[in-house]
């Protein structure tokens, strides 16, 4: 019998909790579950302890606010010392010349889940395991802390218990993006166990991951699995973190992540397929003006609301939005997104879609996605064809910047055209926000039939 108190009465519709054990129910109108079960918070009772709930069938019933916790957002930490999943031998060549204080922190060989602090002392280097349990991290079993930024933070101001003080951290080469601990995710209440998940056919290959359809509990999913336990385990994890802050209609909501032998990600699952294949398998003749003006309209909300949280999506294209079963375009791949202004000269990306200043100086901004937007655009209303059909790849740039812009695809209404032109600018402080274009997209949208 759970007895830790919940302050319940802060949740309001619309949050997600997850249960914490199981509860199988008392009464007929209460919503039996499982520990680990996601459910949706309907509306509070006059008792702050109980609260009404829907499972992800749409069932709803009275839950006990002390059998569940909410769900939490998995941020990006910048833990230039935390270097993954590395072999011991490795931890030791990096922290070579052995200098008093020199440290770093890995994954555990030997114990999924937790982690090893690599120190220098005296010429040698001493392994301390430090123990994932009970949401809390401990070297001894006496200090206790919540994440590895603050179990470094302690021990750089006092050794207490360790060979000494940790003084200089060996960093990560190219760790530009910020790190996840797995710890977070099962904290947050994002960690769903593979025993429940089905992997169904495959529908999608990636550079990281292959997406199989599948079920979670009955429900159709997409499962995002990773291909190299040892390459892209991070990547994949960014991505996730990401989307555990996001909640909106036309964005593919993360249902949870595994993390066992190997991590999937698992979303919600679109039946539709993803937006530039359903153009090109349909087109004209299944098609209507008020889909193409919908599909427009949804991607624009999501931006916006990215937007309005300052995330920056970078890889906006009709292959990255996502039809559901009931015609709504949801967008997704959240794999190369980012919070605030970025600039990264490593990644490769696709030409065509790429604002100029982003190909040209690596840096993304709202502006530069609004660009990609443009072209999205241009996307939807050709029926899926692919942008600048008549110019060769290595010249598209070089005829941007000296001022050609696509026509208007054929039947393209003209007030669409001119939001393509004006997300064109090639001055990006010119370039419209997303709120102003989904204003003028909803009232398109209603005069559209």
């Amino acid at each position: 019998m759970p007895m830790d108190h919940i302050n319940a009465h802060t949740w309001k519709q619309g949050d997600e909790v997850v249960g914490q054990y199981v509860f199988p129910g008392r009464s007929k109108d209460d919503l039996p579950f499982q520990r680990g079960d996601l459910l949706v918070i309907v509306k509070p009772t006059s008792d702050p302890n109980w609260f009404r709930a829907r499972n992800q069938f749409g069932r709803e019933g009275m839950i006990p606010a002390n059998y569940v916790r909410p769900r939490q957002v998995v941020t990006l930490h910048a833990m230039p010392w935390y270097h993954g999943k590395i072999s011991r031998q490795e931890a030791e060549k990096l922290l070579y010349p052995r200098e008093d204080g020199l440290f770093l922190v890995r994954d555990s060989n030997n114990y999924v889940g937790d982690y090893t602090l690599c120190v220098c002392f005296g010429d040698k280097v001493e392994h301390y395991h430090i123990k994932y349990e009970d949401n809390k991290l401990s070297v001894d079993n006496e200090e206790f802390f919540r994440n590895l930024e603050e179990l470094v933070q302690h021990y750089t101001k006092d050794a207490d218990g360790l060979c000494t003080r940790l003084i200089r951290p060996v960093a990560k080469e190219g760790d530009s993006f910020g790190t996840v601990s797995i710890q977070q995710f099962r904290s947050g209440g994002w960690v769903i166990t593979k025993q429940h998940l089905e992997l169904g056919e495959l529908i999608g290959k990636g550079d990281f991951g292959d997406v199989y359809k599948g079920s979670y509990k009955g429900q159709p999913v997409a499962a995002k699995q990773l291909k190299d336990q040892d390459r892209g385990g991070q990547t994949f994890l960014q991505e996730a973190s990401v989307m555990t802050s996001l909640r909106h209609p036309n964005l593919v909501k993360l249902i949870g992540v595994v993390i066992e032998d190997t991590i999937i990600i698992v979303t919600e699952f679109m039946g539709k397929g993803n937006l530039v294949e359903y153009l090109r398998s349909r087109g004209r003749n299944v098609i209507t003006k008020k889909d193409q003006i919908n599909f427009a309209t949804d991607t624009c909300a999501a931006m916006e609301y990215l937007e309005s949280k300052g995330l920056v999506h970078r890889d906006l294209a009709a292959r990255n939005v996502l039809v559901h079963d009931d015609g709504t375009a949801k967008v997704s791949d959240f794999g190369l997104a980012k919070f605030g202004d970025l600039s990264l000269s490593s990644q490769k990306f696709p030409i065509k879609w790429t604002a100029p200043e982003s190909l040209r100086h690596n840096s993304f901004t709202n502006k530069s996605d609004m660009w990609s937007f443009g072209i999205l655009l241009w996307e939807i209303y050709s029926f899926g064809r692919v942008p600048y059909p008549r110019i060769p790849l290595a010249d598209v740039v070089m005829h941007v910047e000296r001022g050609y812009r696509m026509e208007a695809p054929e039947g393209c209404p003209a007030e669409i055209y001119v939001i393509m032109k004006h997300a064109w600018e090639l001055r990006p402080e010119d370039r419209p926000t997303f709120n102003e274009v989904l204003s003028k997209l909803n009232n398109l949208r209603s005069v559209t039939v």
